[in-house]
């Protein structure tokens, strides 16, 4: 009787090509599905940590809408600070010089300070007036430096500072100078010269 070969044995597997392991190598096990790993230790300041979450907005990081100036302005915003510095006739200019310097050196940009003379006109004055009216004016009108003008000159429009020097003229031309000169000071008037003559020609004038 002829051998019929065996019929080689089937055994239930899981689908797919089964792939034999290489010789001499035993069969890996499988390897259990990672978990979820632990939260990363923060590095060191500087160190790349990755995509960070959104920072959460503080109530300080939203804008806010800029509160509404008031509609009548207050006695206190509307009146300039008055600054008296004691000074000759003869050095009433000087003094308004020092009071520029330390007014530039605080900090106040230049095209904030009006200076004013009620007696002789100011060297820097007499200078650029030499050049023509027209050229004096338009660097008052450009308003990037210190302008130097007769307290009774009409062009000369108001700046947050004006400094006064009392280096002459008659009484009722100071009574009448310095509060105009309060009505073109926008936050502060220096007045420079005698402070007697200064209060009472201020008195009478306002």
């Amino acid at each position: 009787m002829p051998l019929i070969p065996e019929e080689p044995q089937i055994h239930e597997s899981v689908p797919g090509p089964r792939v034999a392991p290489p010789a001499g190598r035993a069969a890996s096990t499988p390897r259990p599905v990672p978990g979820p790993r632990p939260a990363p230790r923060p590095g060191r300041p500087g160190q790349n940590r990755g995509p960070a979450a959104p920072a959460q907005r503080t109530p300080a990081d939203v804008a806010r809408p800029a509160p509404a100036a008031p509609s009548v302005p207050t006695k206190a915003s509307t009146t300039p600070q008055i600054q008296l510095i004691p000074a000759s006739e003869q050095g009433a200019l000087d003094a308004a010089d020092e009071a520029v310097d330390l007014l530039l050196d605080s900090g106040r940009a230049p095209g904030d300070v009006l200076v004013l003379t009620i007696g002789d006109p100011h060297p820097w004055a007499v200078h650029e007036l030499s050049f023509g009216d027209a050229s004096y004016w338009a660097q008052h009108a450009a308003g990037d430096d210190v302008f130097y003008a007769a307290a009774d000159a009409d062009r000369a429009t108001g700046r947050p500072v004006v400094v006064v020097a009392v280096n002459g003229g008659a009484d009722e031309d100071v009574a009448r100078s310095l509060p105009q000169a309060l009505t073109r000071a926008g936050v502060l008037l220096i007045v420079c010269g005698d402070p007697q003559r200064i209060n009472t020609m201020l008195a009478a004038g306002v």
